[in-house]
């Protein structure tokens, strides 16, 4: 057996509408297609499916844990062009997303930040 590449990549949401406005309206992904309690969103020729899984919504305790100690943790990672690193990071302050400061890793730069359930996301640029 041998891979061909990731076709796509799901997330668990608790509000569906409201995570699709995220993904799309924030990050600027666009809707492929819609299937019930799930939205399939198109990322650089990739896919990423919203899942409806009605949970708890994360404490503020915890929302701080994983924004302020996102290393070694699991999350989903978005590239992005070295031009378009600050403008990435001003439109999520700009949309109120909770993010941890920048990292220069020396060949690379990343942001991580939290989607509105809690989920932890980077934003990542090489150089």
């Amino acid at each position: 057996m041998k891979l061909e590449r990731l076709d796509h990549f799901g997330i668990e949401v608790a509000n569906l509408a409201r995570a699709e406005r995220f993904y799309t309206e924030v990050l600027g992904l666009q809707v492929v297609n819609r299937f019930g309690d799930q939205v399939l969103l198109e990322c650089g020729g990739q896919n990423l499916a919203l899942f409806e899984v009605p949970r708890p919504p994360l404490d503020d305790a915890s929302r701080q844990s994983l924004i302020a100690h996102p290393l070694g943790r699991g999350h989903h990672a978005f590239k992005v062009k070295a031009s378009d690193f600050a403008g990435a990071r001003e439109r999520l302050a700009a949309a109120g997303v909770e993010s941890a400061a920048p990292i220069d890793w020396g060949d690379h730069d990343c942001i991580y930040f939290l989607d509105p359930d809690g989920n932890l996301l980077e934003m990542v640029s090489y150089r």
